[in-house]
Order: C-alpha cells, then sequence, then structure tokens
C-alpha cells in the first residue's frame, strides 16, 4: 500500500448578490463569494489537496472556469467526482483538515454540518474530517472582510 498527502488552497472574492457556501453549508450573510461554481472555498481547497496528493492536476483543470456545465455548479458534487476521479486511478482518501480563514461571518456554528457534508462526499466519516476556523485579526484581504480563503490538507491510500 502507498500513502501520499496533499494540500489545497482557495480564496475567493466577497460580492453582493450571491449565497455564501462554505463546506457544503449555506451560511445566512449579507454577500456570497464569487465565483464561475458556487465558490465553496473549503470544498475547493479539499479538491485540490485530493487531486494533488493523487498527482491529478487541480480543480482549475479538471474543471474550467470557462465550462458552462459548472456554472453555478455544487462544489460538493464537484468534490465527489474529484473522490470519482483518485478511485478510478486507484486511491482513496483516509482522512480530510481543513481551515476556513474569514473575519465575518463566524463559521463555528457551521462547522459540525461542514464536516459531515464533506465526509459523505469524500466517502469518509464526520470522525476523518476535521474543519477549523480563524480570523486573520483584522489584517490582509480576509482580516478587511474582502474574502474568504481556505486550506485543506489530506492523506490518501492506494487501492
Amino acid at each position: 500500500m502507498m500513502i501520499r498527502i496533499g494540500h489545497g488552497y482557495d480564496v475567493h472574492r466577497l460580492t453582493e448578490g450571491r449565497k455564501l457556501i462554505v463546506g457544503g453549508v449555506r451560511i445566512p450573510y449579507e454577500q456570497g463569494l464569487l465565483g464561475h461554481s458556487d465558490a465553496d472555498v473549503l470544498a475547493h481547497a479539499a479538491s485540490d489537496a485530493l487531486l494533488g496528493a493523487a498527482g491529478l492536476g487541480d480543480i482549475g483543470s479538471m474543471f474550467p472556469d470557462d465550462d458552462p456545465a459548472t456554472e453555478n455548479a455544487d462544489s460538493i458534487h464537484l468534490l465527489r467526482l474529484v473522490v470519482d476521479r483518485l478511485r478510478e486511478n486507484g486511491w482513496r482518501p483516509v482522512n480530510l483538515d481543513g481551515t476556513v480563514v474569514a473575519q465575518r461571518p463566524k463559521m463555528k456554528p457551521y462547522i459540525p454540518a461542514m464536516r459531515q457534508r464533506l465526509a459523505e462526499a469524500c466517502g469518509l466519516t464526520a470522525a476523518e474530517v476535521n474543519v477549523k476556523a480563524t480570523t486573520e485579526e483584522g489584517l490582509g484581504f480576509t482580516g478587511t472582510g474582502e474574502g474568504i480563503a481556505a486550506h485543506a490538507v489530506c492523506l490518501i491510500e492506494s487501492v
């Protein structure tokens, strides 16, 4: 058996007129994330971590932002397709750990649901998925409320 680790990072600008979806969970807020799909930064970071660990490129290569088929797509669905691609190439996720970087809104109340949604998409249990949230103390684009970022790391194993 082989094991590999992967890291993913994503960022999206906050804007008016969009729903805020992070980790597959709709969060009530006056702004949402701007992007071709639903702009779920945590699902995108998780996808990049998994694809990177398997040596299969990144989410932008798999789902180009000029493809009409993925416009406003549910990023949890895209994450499921990433996991399918891993399985087709002889890999399976073992665990996932993500960090959301946002000054506001507060993510803590939504973390259990995020863990569950990500776990279901990856074929894992909620115990095999961890999600954390942090602010940047008012610094940088996330600290000033211009956007939200996410990091994810994962472990995959050959099947």
